[in-house]
This record gives structure tokens, C-alpha cells and sequence, in this order.
């Protein structure tokens, strides 16, 4: 099962330009910009996995709605999983959403991470944009976070790259054959699995 199409795990080595004052509806992607670049130092510096998790999570917490970007992954079938599941399912998509990022985020690189100022309508949300900027040269790439304004605030419900191909999507593309109705121990088992091989053994969720 794959979490993100190579395209965006190929765009994982990156540091923010100097920060940029955030809007409320852009302060989450901020936050966690911020929060990946201090990741990368400390994974440069021979910070542990588990350190380094520990001090992501939260702010993943905070910046995602986790739990809304999960639920729009599986669909409809979300509803007839036993409550038991789904709280597994909540905690497991948790550490899934940080072990990914701590795999893929373990060099600053050179490449700048740029937060533009326009932001765009989508309903009710909005649509936060971002460059990356390589390194080589070579042209910046887009990558746009939706945000909606909830209970908790202003929070990331989708990332879209090139502005059009939505994280959602894939991930409902993957979950898709691994959730029935009533069921979702397959894509439980799915997810421990990639947790443990994200994490390169450091968070073992076989036990959970």
C-alpha cells in the first residue's frame, strides 16, 4: 500500500524560505513547515526516530484534521466500521501520517519550501499555496494545502500537488480494496505494517 504517489515522496528533502507572516487560514501549514524543518535538523544531528516522532506528532495533530482526512479516505464504509475499528483506525492513520513524513523528511538539501501570499476559494475552505523551489535549478513545484476552519480552527484537510492530484484520493485509492462493510481489519493489518517499515522497526503497532 502505498500512502503517496512517488511523485510526492520525490519532494520530501526541503527547507522553508524565512518565515512568511500566515494568515489564520494558512498558520497550520506554517506550523508544520516549521515543524518539518526542525525535523530535519534533528534527524541530521542523529536525533532517534522515536525523538523525533514525539516532537512532530503534535503539531501534525494540530495542523491536520486527521480525523476528517481519514474518514473522507475510506468513504461511505467509514460508517459501518465497528466503533472498536475505528479507534484503532484513528490511532494507527495518527502514526501512519507522522511515520511518513519522519521517513521522508531527513535532509534539509538545500531546496526552499515557499508559502505564497494568494489564496484561493473552495466553498467554505481555502486553498493555501505553496512552492518548492529545487535546489539544482530546476522548476518549483506546486503543492497546495486545503484547509477548513472547525471546531479546532483553521486545519489541512487535503494536499494537492501540481494543485490538481489530491493526497485524499490516493489514499482512498489504496484503502479502497481493504475496507468492506463492517470491516476494516485488512486495512488495520495494512497500516501497522507500514508504520513498522516507515519507522524502520522503532514503532512496532503489530501488538495494537
Amino acid at each position: 500500500m502505498k500512502s503517496l504517489r512517488s511523485a510526492f515522496l520525490a519532494l520530501a528533502f526541503v527547507t522553508p524560505l524565512a518565515a512568511t507572516a500566515a494568515t489564520p487560514e494558512s498558520a497550520p501549514v506554517a506550523a508544520l513547515d516549521t515543524a518539518l524543518l526542525t525535523t530535519m535538523k534533528a534527524a541530521a544531528a542523529g536525533a532517534s526516530f522515536t525523538a523525533r516522532y514525539a516532537a512532530l506528532d503534535p503539531v501534525v495533530r494540530q495542523s491536520y484534521d486527521l480525523s476528517l482526512v481519514e474518514q473522507n479516505s475510506i468513504g461511505f464504509l467509514w460508517s459501518t466500521i465497528p466503533a472498536a475499528q475505528q479507534s484503532q483506525l484513528n490511532r494507527l492513520f495518527e502514526q501512519f501520517t507522522v511515520a511518513n513524513y519522519l521517513s521522508q523528511f531527513t535532509s534539509n538539501g538545500g531546496t526552499q519550501f515557499q508559502l505564497l501570499p494568494a489564496e484561493k476559494d473552495l466553498g467554505t475552505k481555502k486553498i493555501v499555496e505553496t512552492k518548492i523551489i529545487p535546489a539544482d535549478g530546476s522548476a518549483p513545484v506546486e503543492i497546495d494545502y486545503v484547509v477548513a476552519n472547525g471546531p479546532q480552527g483553521w486545519q489541512i484537510t487535503d494536499v494537492l500537488l501540481d494543485g490538481t492530484i489530491s493526497q485524499v484520493a490516493i489514499h482512498a485509492s489504496d484503502f479502497s480494496s481493504l475496507v468492506t462493510a463492517g470491516d476494516a481489519s485488512q486495512l488495520i493489518a495494512a497500516l501497522k505494517a507500514k508504520v513498522a517499515s516507515l519507522s524502520g522497526g522503532a514503532m512496532d503497532s503489530s501488538s495494537s
